[in-house]
């Protein structure tokens, strides 16, 4: 299997399996943030795409012409889910997760934590084969006791949340499978 980065254009590396944001991040710092085309190269996405999700409320405004890290947090972890879920039911699980998308206060977990300990049970899925309901619960619950102290508040709510995460991953991997050996058999 061609591996990337979840939510990212970028080829999986073995320093990604412990926090695949480090990869982004010195872009990010090195820049003071993103330009729309270079998130765009990132995710694969349409710069309309991401200004829409803006729009509605689903990422924080930008300041300037750059994406901060916050944001393009946000828009990797929505682009992941995409493929499986609506996008209306995206902005509810991230806002069951980390609630007011402008305000941090009330997060359960920082969303670059979130997205490294999603990242960490993806590639831990992958390599062991365990997409089933109760691996999966498994994952998440060891992946969340080793990152206890990242959590500020509620583990249960954040576990609930992981489990619909990495289900939608797998679903929406399974859907693009599904369509590549349609199109195939559709070629004659």
């Amino acid at each position: 299997m061609d591996r990337s980065i979840p939510g990212t254009t970028m080829k999986f590396t073995e320093s990604a399996r412990v926090s695949a944001f480090s990869l982004v991040a010195p872009v990010l710092d090195a820049t003071g943030g993103l330009t729309l085309s270079q998130l765009s190269k990132l995710t694969g996405l349409e710069g309309s795409t991401i200004q829409n999700w803006i729009k509605r409320g689903w990422v924080s405004t930008t300041k300037g012409k750059k994406y901060n890290q916050q944001q393009v947090l946000r828009i990797l972890l929505i682009n992941i889910l995409r493929g499986a879920m609506k996008l209306d039911d995206i902005a509810k699980l991230m806002e069951y997760v980390n609630g007011d998308v402008e305000d941090l206060s009330d997060d359960i977990i920082d969303e670059q934590t979130l997205y490294d300990i999603f990242c960490r049970i993806i590639f831990t899925a992958e390599d062991i084969g365990a997409f089933d309901p109760e691996s999966v619960r498994q994952l998440i619950e060891t992946e969340l006791a080793l990152s206890a102290h990242s959590v500020r508040s509620d583990i249960d709510k954040l576990k609930n949340a992981m489990f619909i995460m990495v289900l939608a991953y797998r679903n929406a991997y399974l859907k693009q499978e599904m369509e590549a050996a349609f199109a195939g058999i559709m070629k004659g």
